[in-house]
């Protein structure tokens, strides 16, 4: 007789997975911002310097003769005096920038910071307008030596007025409109240049009254004169000109917002594509 077999036992239910949604829900926002990783390859790798001879040659015409108009003041007249005109001052700094900007575009390195660049164009600006409309046609004339006459044309004074106040200022403009990228300026920028002129008109009142009445050139400029219009007629005549030269640096702005661009940068960038295969 054979031994009934064992019954077998029941199989395991295995559990139905449940059917996958057609719409995956959002998934909840990571909290914080994620960090942003920097290129590992430099911008200059990608984009090939480019070299600017003739720009840093027409850079460095303009440097000279800023420094030769502020060195014919100098040789001319006290180099106190001299150095105590907002004119000289503002072709100094001048020639300073565009010595270090010529050098930077003939070793294609980065630009002088627009906001450098922007303050010494309107210093010059400021004192090729103010030279030309308040002083060019005063009686006695105008002078930042001890001369009280008229300079003739191609004399020493005359060259040194004109380089400071037509030829630099004209260059520094031409090179603004034809050679520098347009949209570097902010008018953030604008209040920031305002404050070497209100350095300087607090500096040109110190001076007048640390001198002796009498003294020549006490007031540097006629309309700064405090002996002739009193610290209310001179305040009255910077609060004007500063009204001006803040506008002026608007329009500044302004401009470079809505020039076309001169600087016409290659586009490649460094690396070769190639043609597919097949």
């Amino acid at each position: 007789m054979t031994a009934p077999t064992p019954p077998t036992p029941p199989s395991p239910r295995i559990p139905r997975t449940p059917p996958i949604p057609r719409d995956i829900p959002d998934l909840p926002p990571v909290p914080g911002s994620p960090a942003l990783l920097l290129p590992p390859v430099p911008a200059a790798a990608v984009v090939p310097p480019v070299h600017r001879p003739l720009t840093a040659v027409f850079r460095l015409l303009i440097a000279l003769l800023a420094a030769a108009g502020v060195a014919l003041e100098l040789l001319l007249g006290s180099p106190a005096r001299t150095l105590s005109y907002f004119s000289v001052q503002a072709g100094a700094l001048l020639a300073v920038t565009f010595l270090a900007s010529a050098h930077r575009a003939a070793t294609a390195r980065r630009p002088v910071p627009p906001v450098l660049t922007g303050a010494v164009l309107l210093y010059a600006l400021i004192a090729a307008a103010v030279y030309h409309l308040l002083l060019a046609h005063t009686t006695p004339p105008f002078s930042m030596t001890d001369a009280t006459t008229l300079p003739a044309r191609w004399h020493g004074r005359w060259t040194a007025l004109q380089l400071l106040h037509t030829a630099v200022p004209l260059g520094a403009l031409l090179d603004w409109l034809l050679l520098t990228a347009p949209g570097r300026l902010h008018l953030r920028q604008a209040t920031a240049w305002m404050l070497y002129p209100l350095a300087y008109l607090a500096f040109s009142l110190t001076r007048a009254e640390l001198l002796l009445p009498g003294t020549p050139a006490r007031s540097l400029y006629p309309f700064l004169d405090v002996e002739r219009h009193g610290y209310k007629g001179t305040l009255a005549n910077a609060l004007l000109l500063g009204l001006s030269f803040y506008a002026l640096a608007v329009l500044l702005v302004a401009l470079d917002h809505t020039r076309p661009n001169p600087v016409r940068r290659p586009r490649t960038t460094g690396f070769r594509l190639r043609p597919p295969v097949g």
